[in-house]
């Protein structure tokens, strides 16, 4: 090779040796780049307190999916209402603004009717019932009612089985007539105490203390949990342990966040949200458990066990509630929810 090829092959030689170099500065920037990246935040909003079965599902999820995902997802859990209230964390949802809600299954009414199935009175006789029915084929089906509305149900996540609370016994239907009851905004729920000749009176979960304190209503329906957290039989005389309806959420999604996740993330991610449902449902349970024997055991209110006759009766006279929606809800729905009574 000549002095002048020589010097010829070193000027070509120069830009390759730049892009190389380039190439390698590129690819190590990159490699930063990607093991600095923030993880993808996750928000689950709830509107209750911390300490709660569902609050305890919410913290849970999020330390499944950080200890199986690290450095790739991170859960962030906002309790208390502390992002969105009740009346618009759905829309919240849709807006892609959280990720995961649970809100109680009476709240999906304006996207679908067929949850209102949970609300009929006396449908179900225990939690082993609804537990059978929410994971029966028709139970699952369920989970997928809202999703041309944009909203995926994840799961059932349980509170307990709701109970009446008043000033007076409620024993038969007729002790009801013409009392006030609080109710949720459902118009199931409604319907219900319409049928006994009662007056349902929609009001926030929040005012139901003050409400029986001053006696602007005579009672309301509740599960054990939440009759003892929030001091409603300090302000009851009688608790009637009648099983009537069943207190419960949903956790849901949006469909399209969970179609945008990658398909082995989903997966992991739905893995750890089933056990954190199960984990909080365990706890509602024992939770339940707990306070129905702590409100016997402070001796304020007295608490009423219905005869099969007594609860019988009470069935009778509801049973035109289940009719009045049969048409909303399916006729075939509410069969399948009655047959896992056993």
């Amino acid at each position: 090779m000549t002095i002048k090829s020589i010097k010829h092959f070193s000027m070509l030689s120069q830009p390759l040796k730049t892009l190389a170099k380039l190439a390698l500065v590129g690819g190590v920037m990159a490699t930063s780049f990607l093991a600095s990246a923030a993880p993808v935040e996750i928000k689950f909003s709830h509107v209750v307190a911390e300490n709660t079965p569902k609050g305890q599902a919410a913290l849970k999820f999020k330390a499944l999916v950080e200890q199986r995902l690290p450095g790739e997802y991170k859960v962030s859990v906002f309790p208390n209402s502390q992002l969105f209230g009740d009346n618009n964390e759905l829309a919240a949802l849709l807006l892609n603004d959280v990720q995961f809600v649970a809100p109680s299954l009476s709240k999906f009414e304006r996207y679908t009717k067929k949850l209102q199935l949970f609300d009929l009175p006396f449908l179900f006789q225990d939690m082993a019932a609804v537990e059978r029915f929410q994971q029966s084929p028709e139970g699952q089906k369920l989970l997928g009612a809202m999703k041309r509305k944009g909203i995926i149900g994840m799961g059932y996540l349980h509170n307990g089985m709701k109970q009446f609370t008043a000033n007076h016994p409620l024993l038969l239907p007729t002790d009801a007539s013409g009392k006030k009851f609080r109710v949720m905004a459902s118009d199931v729920l409604a319907a219900q105490f319409q049928t006994l000749d009662a007056i349902a009176v929609k009001k926030p979960f929040s005012e139901v203390f003050t409400l029986l304190q001053t006696r602007a209503i005579d009672g309301q329906e509740n599960t054990w949990s939440n009759i003892y957290s929030k001091k409603f039989y300090e302000v009851q005389s009688y608790i009637t342990e009648s099983n009537h309806g069943v207190l419960d959420y949903m956790v849901v999604t949006s469909d399209t966040f969970w179609k945008n996740l990658p398909a082995d993330k989903r997966e992991v991610i739905k893995q750890c949200l089933d056990e954190a449902i199960a984990y909080g449902n365990k706890m509602a349970a024992d939770k339940n458990a707990q306070d129905r024997q702590a409100i016997i055991d402070s001796k304020i209110s007295k608490v009423v066990e219905l005869t099969p006759e007594q609860r019988q009766a009470w069935v009778n006279a509801m049973k035109p509630v289940w009719k009045k929606f049969e048409d909303q809800i399916g006729k075939d729905t509410i069969k399948a929810a009655e047959s896992a009574n056993q």
